[in-house]
């Protein structure tokens, strides 16, 4: 993992949206409103949207307090598919562009949530000083803006290299860039943070945010493989509101979510360094952390499965008229059917049943654990069994 160093990304001590331009300026850059703030927004209020925070304050209206040298990350949100910038304005005035940069393939972003950095990722942000108030930027522009003349990688540079100074340098420059666009084709937003222990100006105090975000820790900190995973999912309508934080498990992270109607209790877990993180629901997951309590005392995930290797799915009727779900995982799979329970297979039986078709075969689903007959592995469903004979898997039908 790389830090921001002065050289490469000097600091995030970040970002003003759009700041300080004089009235004279606004006059020939379309139609921007400057706020009281001395901040530019878009006046014509588009359909386009970006929401902008730091880990310590998921509302984006707060005023976190972060010490030099501490991690930080940003979360940022679009209701479209958008080109993504992120900026710094230091409290001296340095700039920064920490987004593009040549670690992420492109800053043309999905709707939805994505946080910086995300799991995974070849850099870390770290904060930097001086001490004092620092702006974070982002602008979401349907169409890519040309940047030359605000910032360029040089070299072997990962981060570019801002060339204007100061936030009424990047706000004129700002404003020449976003001018020949459709009003409708911009939007910005800003966040604040503070470094050190600085004086403060009394702000109104924000509405307390109580809901717990997914991916977020206890420490502040956003864990970029659920965050990404919920926004997948569309979180909202199969995994609910987080009922605890995303804590350690075992070797990897997990947060329990409280499900949506028949879905019933879900979870995001996976194991440390993955950059996927997916779901288990309802039956499925019950069954899997009795596995798991079974084997370990609910410590980790059950050795027999292992972490969740694919988000679960539903299984259409098959030949008997049975419906169920199917999970995935990394040792192991669990089918459930209201008809007959939830059950788990593994190993050749697992191997050798879904090569056959799995629950739309002849054998329809599991109707018991598979386990051990005389010494070797078998599985029992609907339409036939399994069997372990001479080290050779059988198949017979009913």
């Amino acid at each position: 993992m790389t830090s921001f160093k002065p050289s490469s990304f000097k600091r995030i001590s970040v970002l003003t949206a759009l700041l300080g331009l004089a009235a004279s300026s606004l006059a020939a850059a379309s139609d921007a409103r400057i706020s009281a703030q001395s901040i530019i927004v878009n006046p014509s209020q588009p359909d386009l949207n970006v929401q902008v925070w730091t880990n310590r304050d998921a509302s984006g209206t707060g005023n976190p307090t972060y010490q030099i040298g501490e991690r930080i990350s940003v979360g940022v949100k679009t209701n479209a598919d958008a080109y993504i910038y992120l900026f710094n304005v230091n409290a001296d005035g340095n700039i920064d562009l920490f987004f593009p940069n040549r670690y992420e393939d492109s800053n043309y972003v999905q709707a939805g949530t994505r946080v910086f950095p995300q799991g995974g990722a070849k850099y870390n942000l770290s904060v930097g000083g001086p001490n004092g108030q620092d702006k974070l930027l982002a602008v979401a522009s349907t169409t890519e803006l040309s940047l030359k003349d605000i910032a360029t990688f040089e070299g072997q540079q990962q981060f570019a290299t801002v060339s204007v100074k100061g936030q009424d340098g990047l706000a004129q420059a700002l404003s020449i860039v976003v001018n020949p666009l459709p009003a409708n084709a911009w939007v910005t937003d800003t966040a604040f943070f503070r470094v050190g222990n600085v004086a403060q100006t009394p702000q109104p105090t924000p509405t307390p945010v109580t809901r717990i975000q997914p991916g977020q820790r206890q420490d502040g900190f956003f864990d970029g493989a659920m965050v990404d995973a919920y926004a997948r999912l569309k979180g909202d309508e199969s995994l609910g509101q987080a009922t605890t934080y995303a804590v350690p498990w075992g070797d990897g992270w997990w947060q329990k979510f409280n499900g949506v109607g028949a879905y019933g209790d879900a979870a995001l877990l996976h194991a440390n360094g993955s950059s996927r993180s997916y779901s288990v629901h309802g039956r499925l997951l019950a069954r899997y952390l009795s596995l798991a309590q079974a084997e370990n005392g609910a410590n980790r995930p059950p050795s027999r499965l292992g972490w969740a290797a694919g988000d679960e799915k539903v299984i259409p009727q098959n030949l008997y008229g049975t419906t169920g779900l199917y999970g995935f995982f990394q040792n192991g799979a669990l089918y459930d059917s209201q008809k007959y329970g939830t059950f788990w297979l593994t190993g050749p039986v697992l191997k050798s049943y879904q090569g056959l078709g799995g629950s739309g075969s002849f054998l329809g689903f599991p109707t018991r654990d598979q386990y051990t007959l005389s010494g070797a592995w078998a599985a029992d469903f609907e339409g036939g069994s399994i069997r372990t004979v001479n080290g050779a898997i059988k198949i017979y039908r009913k």
